[in-house]
């Protein structure tokens, strides 16, 4: 068996009777490399939450959405996604800069299907892709240790309503969002942000 499950998953598997039922799962669906039925479901997801550690190993989940494809498989081991304005703090890029661990959760909310991914990130302000993105200030790449598709049986059904204005597109302005009119902060924000 591989090193998937760690020791704290071990004894709760052992405590409720389970080890034998998570040793089939891993073995029938986490797999190593991006096949081309999680290629199609990545590349048509229009958000994911991605969760990073800091240096003294405080978790923090960050929402990131974009335009249906703005999450680009690069090859079979490796996704790429842009990093944009954002509100200054750098809490997912920054903590990647500290340790490079990722989580990400995919989820279609309208039709219930979710993907887990686990792996090694960078965060780029010079990588080649970088153009291909319209006001990203950085691209993140994943070297990808695992992934599965997750039974989507407590996924709630949404329906999307709308795509977010303030989705960076090639040769449109973007709008300005609203807390960044905010007196305080609007006497300290970079001219780039």
């Amino acid at each position: 068996m591989s090193d998937f499950y760690k020791t704290g998953n071990r004894d709760l598997q052992d405590q409720f009777n389970s080890r034998k039922l998570a040793d089939r799962l891993e073995e029938m669906i986490v797999h190593e490399e991006i096949t081309e039925q999680d290629r199609g479901f990545i590349e048509s997801r229009d958000m994911m939450f991605i969760s990073t550690v800091d240096e003294f190993g405080s978790p923090t989940v960050s929402y990131k959405g974009g335009d249906t494809g703005f999450i680009r498989v690069v090859d079979s081991k490796t996704l790429a996604f842009p990093g944009y304005d954002g509100n200054g703090m750098f809490l997912t890029a920054g903590n990647i800069a500290a340790n490079s661990r990722v989580g990400i959760l995919l989820i279609d909310l309208e039709n219930p299907m979710r993907l887990r991914l686990h792996g090694n990130a960078t965060a780029t302000p010079d990588d080649p892709l970088l153009n291909d993105y319209s006001d990203a200030l950085y691209v993140i790449r994943v070297n990808i240790d695992n992934l599965f598709i997750n039974c989507p049986r407590y996924i709630h059904r949404y329906q999307k309503l709308a795509t977010s204005e303030y989705i960076p597109t090639a040769g449109c302005p973007t709008p300005v969002p609203e807390w960044k009119t905010i007196e305080p902060l609007r006497e300290v924000l970079p001219e780039n942000l």
